[in-house]
C-alpha cells in the first residue's frame, strides 16, 4: 500500500476521533499536505508533510508509513514523525502567591508589588 486518502490516514493514526471529523477538518481548511490545502480525498504517501489543526493545536507530521485501518496507539505512533514545535513556555511573569490565611497585603507589601509590576527600583 503506497498511498491513501488523507482523511483516512488522519483517522487511522488517531489524530482525530472519527473519520467524519477528519473529513470535516479537511473541508474546513485545517489540513495541508506539503503546504497545499487538502481535500478529504487528497492522497498521502510516505515522506509527505501533513499539517493538521486539531483541538486548537497545529500538528506538523511527516508520514513514514501509510495505513488505512485504525490501529493501536503504539502502532499508530510508528506511522509518523511528529515535527510539531514545543509549545511556548507559560507566562514568564511570576505570579505572587500568598499563604492561605495570610489576609490582605499590607500597604508596604502592595508598594513592593507595584514596584515589581512596573519595573521600578
Amino acid at each position: 500500500m503506497e498511498s491513501t486518502r488523507v482523511d483516512r490516514w488522519l483517522w487511522a493514526v488517531r489524530l482525530t476521533k472519527t473519520r467524519p471529523d477528519a473529513a470535516a477538518a479537511c473541508r474546513g481548511g485545517h489540513v495541508r499536505v506539503n503546504g497545499k490545502p487538502a481535500k478529504p480525498a487528497t492522497t498521502v504517501v510516505a515522506g509527505d508533510e501533513v499539517r493538521a489543526r486539531v483541538n486548537d493545536t497545529t500538528r506538523i507530521l511527516e508520514v513514514t508509513r501509510v495505513i488505512q485501518k485504525r490501529v493501536g496507539a503504539v502502532d499508530a505512533a510508528t506511522c509518523f514523525i511528529d515535527r510539531t514545535p514545543p509549545p511556548p513556555p507559560e507566562s514568564a511573569i511570576p505570579v505572587a502567591r500568598r499563604e492561605r490565611g495570610a489576609g490582605r497585603p499590607t500597604k508596604r507589601e502592595r508598594r513592593v508589588l507595584d514596584r515589581f509590576r512596573t519595573g521600578e527600583r
